[in-house]
């Protein structure tokens, strides 16, 4: 793996070096002033977070009030050098309790060396897990005074749990009702043109768990993705059921996945992390269930009028309903007087975005709602320019409903004491990128 850091820094926003480590001898301790110089002081941050200077690259990023400068003078990976930086804050916000500032900085020197020093070692990441470093770093940082979070009990196994194999979930874990969460949330990302005809779709999807389980429990997850079914049929030598299936693209998992059996079998199989983390993230780009079509109509009546028609439907089944649905329709900047008419919920003109705002607090399934509106424009003595018609957009929560036709097949929990598991399992389809040219 190439090398993620020869040095890292800690800079305030005028450029003072609050905390250093140096990982490595390639590069100098003067490289810092080099960035100051050359990046900072010419107000160039915005533009590339990777540069290079004198041989050396610096890969930087800004969170709070405080610069963190990774530096290298080879081949370095710069994606695992980004990664690094973003678990080390999340790992310094589990010690700080929630804040990461220059004050925090200052505050923690001693605890933030300690840290510097288990979690790179000669510029290659190590370990950056909080549950597993809190088990034999138990030094407690200054806390803001806004955060109540309480300082987690260290267990005595530290070793096993640094060297097991199950590094992220430590052991004697007990419950009294055994409990599984999870949750499908997707956001559908959509452009259509003024006719209806779908110019992008696809759908980036999270299954999110929240598990409260006793011991050392093995879980194992059914989608009714294609390529697991087919494998599925062909290890049980059987055809395979009918029904809709999907194929995912893009996928991601969290580092409890057993790899080896996904691939092997297709199969999600993991042993969990206690409490709430991100199981997988997913794209999908084919056969996508539209929850709304919305079907625009905009007249303009010479220069001071328009006519402005909005039909919106819901796609969906019956029996479900959509909460929070808003539609954002753009009009002039010198609009000076609406009226409106809707056949469900409420709209008023907001000049600061220069839309018409839709909002229906509860959207039915298989219905359909009509806005109209006619608008008064400002007439200008000069020349006209054409209006350019930004897309309308649209937000909206569908619960039990999801855009991509995902489903949980099963959700099995095995653990040797045989104790009896309550699943949930929820379905949440969220508007992304939801926009209609008009």
């Amino acid at each position: 793996m190439p090398v993620a850091a020869s040095a890292i820094y800690f800079l305030n926003l005028r450029g003072d070096v609050l905390i250093n480590r140096t990982y490595r001898d390639d590069v100098g301790g003067n490289m810092v002033d080099a960035f100051r110089t050359h990046i900072m002081q010419t107000k160039e941050l915005g533009n590339c977070p990777v540069r290079q200077i004198g041989g050396c690259s610096f890969v930087y990023m800004r969170i709070s009030n405080v610069y963190i400068v990774t530096v290298v003078s080879s081949n370095a990976n710069v994606a695992c050098g980004f990664k690094f930086v973003v678990e080390a804050v999340a790992l310094f916000k589990s010690y700080f309790g929630g804040a990461f500032d220059e004050d925090a900085i200052k505050n923690n020197f001693v605890l933030i060396y300690e840290l510097l020093d288990e979690i790179m070692d000669f510029g290659y990441p190590q370990n950056l897990s909080p549950e597993i470093l809190k088990l034999y770093i138990t030094q407690e940082g200054v806390r803001s005074p806004f955060s109540s979070k309480p300082k987690d009990k260290p267990v005595p196994n530290a070793t096993l749990q640094v060297t097991g194999a199950v590094g992220w979930r430590r052991e004697g874990l007990s419950y009294k009702k055994n409990e599984v969460f999870l949750d499908i949330v997707e956001s559908v990302n959509l452009l259509m043109s003024s006719k209806g005809n779908v110019l992008r779709c696809d759908v980036t999807g999270k299954v999110l768990m929240k598990c409260f389980l006793s011991g050392m429990p093995d879980l194992k997850l059914g989608l009714n993705d294609k390529i697991g079914l087919e494998k599925e049929s062909e290890m049980k030598s059987r055809p395979a059921k009918s029904g809709k299936t999907i194929e995912l693209d893009d996928v991601t998992f969290h580092q409890c996945v057993n790899l080896t059996r996904f691939n092997s079998e297709k199969t999600v199989s993991f042993v969990p992390p206690d409490g709430e983390f991100e199981l997988m993230k997913y794209r999908i780009t084919e056969g996508v269930n539209l929850p709304f079509r919305v079907l625009p109509t905009i007249k303009e009546l010479g220069r001071t009028r328009m006519e402005v028609n909005v039909k919106v439907k819901s796609v969906f089944g019956a029996k479900m309903f959509a909460l929070g649905v808003v539609v954002k329709i753009p009009v002039p900047k010198q609009t000076a007087k609406t009226n409106f008419q809707v056949t469900s919920g409420r709209a008023k003109y907001n000049p600061s975005i220069d839309c018409l705002v839709w909002k229906i607090r509860k959207f039915p399934g298989q219905t359909e709602s009509t806005l109209s509106a006619e608008i008064e424009l400002i007439s200008t003595m000069g020349e006209k320019k054409s209006w350019t018609r930004p897309p309308i957009q649209m937000e909206f929560q569908v619960p039990m409903f999801t855009a991509s036709g995902l489903r949980v097949r099963f959700l099995k929990v095995w653990e040797k004491s045989g104790y009896n598991t309550v699943e949930w399992v929820r379905y949440i389809t969220k508007a992304g990128s939801y926009e209609i040219r008009c």
